[in-house]
Parts: structure tokens; sequence; C-alpha cells
């Protein structure tokens, strides 16, 4: 049989009743047979997430500081929730034991006690509401990165899936072959000698994604708090449209710009089995969500997305004659390598190369250091720079054929008196992006919003 791969973000597992929610969305549909949790999250009158706490906690134990106030509050959570679902104090707080145990683990290795801690979360929320599940007669079986040999890279905080790892979770089709709900904890795995590694924070969507992959999931369903991916930040734009469906590579390009309604990873293992993603609204189930595929309908908008991200800083190096320079681009970008910055994009002329960096890498005296070093090595006419830019990101599969969009772009620019510092259209001809200055971020999303989805033009 083909399942439903579900994963629950930290506001659809905050409560009681939003869990009792997850049990009335198993029971509408039977193929939904493997759940991944996230660690409880924030709700009305919460304000601490419990991973929040977690971290607290290792930080603290690592300082040898007195944790009891903290391990009180993260039990406390549980003990609220699932005691209202039914489950004896005494269940819930033997498997919570685990945290008492962690916490006096070795301290040699500040990466590894962290992380045990940490993925508490997920492995208590997942166990006890397997144990909700079996209360409630739906027969569930709790499945664990220890037990079903999700190996993963030895880096801590952002580990990798290994190929062993990949091929062991396939066993978990098997389970729910049995008939039993699958329920997994996200964002961890265990490393080579048998350690807890976690995901980058975010990663319960990863797992989610690893296993939806691994058993050939007929969809990932990503459930959380909004009703799918708006088409801009509802923060810049008043009531902007819902995208009902975009491709990998678009979400791609709206995460890297600041879109976090979808951890970016987690798009990656799901592409090459071409295996949707949905996000849902675990409190609107009369929403059908935004749907993630590796193609959409033609007759869908060109361009389904503007996004936005500041805190970037250009260099722009001048020469004539440059382009006949062999290997100048290739030694300019390797200064910035050499001292360890990762650039962002490279946009060039004929006598000009720019290169635009996220300047929270810059430390005191790195500029001068750039500056010395284009100078020494490269003999530079000009060098300028520039900080505090926003870029600005249309994306759209449209694009590819659509005539006019940087043209508009450009337009709804000038129309607001908004300067255009550098443009990048990429190779995919997915998306253009506009580096412009900060203080006009948030008019520039909705001057591109007006011009693209308030212009009944655009779909004709």
């Amino acid at each position: 049989m083909s399942y439903l791969v579900c994963k629950f973000g930290g506001t659809s597992v905050a409560t009681a009743s939003a869990l009792t929610q997850i049990k009335k969305i198993l029971d509408l549909d039977t193929r939904r047979k493997i759940l991944v949790l996230s660690a409880p999250g924030l709700s009305s009158g919460i304000v601490t997430k419990v991973t929040d706490h977690l971290i607290t906690i290792a930080e603290k134990t690592l300082k040898n500081k007195d944790v009891r106030r903290d391990v009180g509050a993260v039990k406390k959570r549980f003990i609220t929730n699932y005691t209202e679902l039914g489950l004896s104090e005494e269940v819930i707080l033997e498997v919570l034991s685990e945290l008492d145990v962690r916490i006096t683990q070795n301290k040699e290795h500040p990466e590894k006690l962290r992380d045990s801690i940490v993925a508490c979360g997920e492995e208590f929320n997942a166990n006890l509401f397997s144990q909700y599940l079996n209360l409630c007669d739906t027969p569930a079986e709790f499945v664990c990165p220890q037990s079903i040999g999700l190996r993963v890279s030895s880096v801590y905080g952002d580990a990798q899936p290994t190929e062993e790892g990949m091929k062991n979770l396939e066993e978990i089709a098997a389970i729910a072959d049995s008939g039993k709900v699958v329920v997994f904890p996200g964002f961890y795995g265990i490393a080579e000698d048998g350690s807890v590694a976690t995901f980058s924070r975010g990663g319960s969507d990863l797992t989610g994604a690893l296993i939806a992959e691994a058993i050939g999931a007929i969809e990932y369903e990503n459930w959380t708090d909004v009703n799918g991916i708006l088409s801009a930040n509802p923060k810049v734009v008043s009531d902007p449209e819902q995208i009902p469906a975009l491709t990998y590579k678009e979400m791609r390009e709206l995460s890297y710009m600041g879109f976090n309604v979808f951890h970016e990873e987690a798009v990656k293992p799901v592409t090459e089995k071409k295996i949707p993603i949905r996000l849902r609204n675990t409190n609107n189930l009369s929403n059908p969500g935004t749907l993630i595929v590796s193609d959409r309908l033609p007759d869908e908008r060109d361009v389904i997305g503007i996004a936005a991200a500041s805190g970037f800083c250009l260099f722009n190096i001048q020469k004539y004659l440059m382009n006949r320079e062999k290997g100048f681009g290739r030694r300019t970008l390797q200064i910035f390598e050499e001292l360890g910055l990762s650039y962002e994009h490279s946009p060039s002329g004929v006598d000009d190369l720019s290169v635009v960096l996220d300047q929270n890498q810059l430390q005191p005296g790195t500029v001068n250091s750039i500056i010395r070093k284009i100078e020494d090595e490269l003999s530079p006419d000009s060098i300028r720079t520039e900080f505090g830019l926003s870029l600005i990101v249309v994306v759209g599969e449209g694009l590819l054929h659509k005539i006019g969009v940087l043209a508009a772009a450009a337009q709804a620019f000038a129309d607001a008196g908004i300067n255009i510092n550098i443009v990048n259209q990429g190779s995919s001809e997915i998306s253009i992006i506009f580096g412009i200055d900060s203080a006009d971020e948030d008019k520039a999303v909705r001057v591109l919003y007006d011009s693209f989805f308030n212009d009944d033009t655009d779909d004709e």
C-alpha cells in the first residue's frame, strides 16, 4: 500500500487539543500511517518552545549550572499535555526520565551532549503520542532513529543522512503494512558511534522528507499553523494570494530569500522521486494548502512569488579590458574564499565584476583585508563598496517564456523612485534578483506585488 507521510510542526503539537486534532486528521484518511512529530512549540499563553528550554538546559549543563527549574519546565509541558489525553503521570515520567540521564553525560564532547539533550523534545513527544494513539484503540508504534538505524554524519547540529541510514528507513513501510501507525521523532539521527546528532534547526521537515523518499510515499504532507505558502510576506503586503502550486525549483528560490515555511534542505530528498509536498494548516482542514511538485500547469501565474532579504553588501571591481584577462573572475572569487567568505551572487559587465556577500560574515578589518588583497593581486582601476543592501527576488517558472518581466519590474521601481543597484538573472531563468537600498525593501516588495498580482494583464 502507498502511504502519506505526515509531519506536524511545533504549533501543531503544542497542546493537548492540538494533539487531538492530529488524531482527527489521521482518521480522515487511512493512508496517513506514518507521522513525524516536532517538539511542542508555541501556543496561546506558551511563550517558550520546548526545544528552546532544552537548548538552555544543554548550555547550563556544560557550564555546571543548576538546571532543575528548566528541566521542570520541560517535564511540565509533557505532563500537562498527556495527562489531559489520558496517560498516567507515572508512564509520562518514565519516558521523561531519559532527560535526567542525558544531562549527566560526559562533557568532553560538548556538541554531542548538546544534541543528545536538544533532541529529547521530538523523541519524548513521538513516544508519548504513540502511547496516546494506542489508548484510543489506534494501533501505533514508536519508531526512532536508534531503533530503525537512521545513520547520519557526525556533524553535530548539521548532520546529513548516510546511504545506510536511508536504506534502513525503508523498513518503516513494513511496519505500516502491518496496520500500525508509525510515530517517528523528527530533527535527529544516529552518528556512527551511536550518539545523537541533530539536523539544523527546523530539521523535522527534513526527517519527514527522508522517510517519504525512502518508502516512496505518494505525498508528503507538512502540517503547520498557516494555510500554505503566500505570494508575498503578509507583514509587508496586505492579504497576499495563497500559492496553490509551485515547483521544487520555485520553492528553493523562495526559501533562499526568506520564505521560512519549509526547511530548504527538505526539498532535495523528494525531488528525484518527484514526491509532491503539500503544506497544510492543522486548524483549517477545508483549505487544500500549497502543493510543491516537479511541474505545474502552464496556465497558472508566470510570477508566483516575491521575496526579500536584507543584510547584504557589494564589492564592485572595475578594470579596463578585464574581459581579456584570463582567470580574473576565478582569482577574484579565490580572494573571498581565502578569507573564509562565501558569496551570494557575482553579476558582471565588460569591464566590471561585482561580488555580493552576506555582510554578517564580515568581522572588523575584513573589508580592509578584501580591498588590500584585490588591489595587490588584481590591480583594478577602482573598487567600490556598498553596504546595507536588500535583495528582492521575483520567482516563477513562467519567466522562461514570459516577455517583459524585467522591464515591468524596472518600471515599477522607477515609478516608486527606487534605485536598482544590481540586477541578476540566473541561468535557470526562473528568478530575477534586484539589489536595492534596504530602506526601500518593503516598498519594493509592495510595488512589485501590485505590478504582478494586482494587474489583470498578468494572466492574459
